[in-house]
């Protein structure tokens, strides 16, 4: 399966296109020549919407930054207070 297809290639081989877009691969869609659209599997585009969740949320990624800096500290559930 192509990478790239034109509309009307699209149209003609659109099961074979959702299930490579199933499969893990990135499918360009063309208007003369031009890029309009892709098409990705589901599960792929779940997780590039929860990676733009977590780059937009300020206190995950501080978060992130302070384990990245090694100042993060780990316990036991145990240790937490009811």
């Amino acid at each position: 399966m192509k990478s790239t297809v034109s509309i009307s290639e699209g149209q003609d081989s659109f099961p074979a296109l959702v299930k490579a877009a199933e499969g893990g691969k990135v499918v360009t869609v063309t208007r003369h020549d031009e890029p309009v659209a892709c098409m990705i599997g589901h599960e792929r585009m779940s997780a590039i919407a929860e990676t733009l969740e977590i780059l937009g949320n300020a206190a995950a990624m501080h978060a992130i930054a302070e384990h990245q800096a090694g100042r993060t500290q780990f316990g036991v559930l145990d240790d937490i207070p009811e």
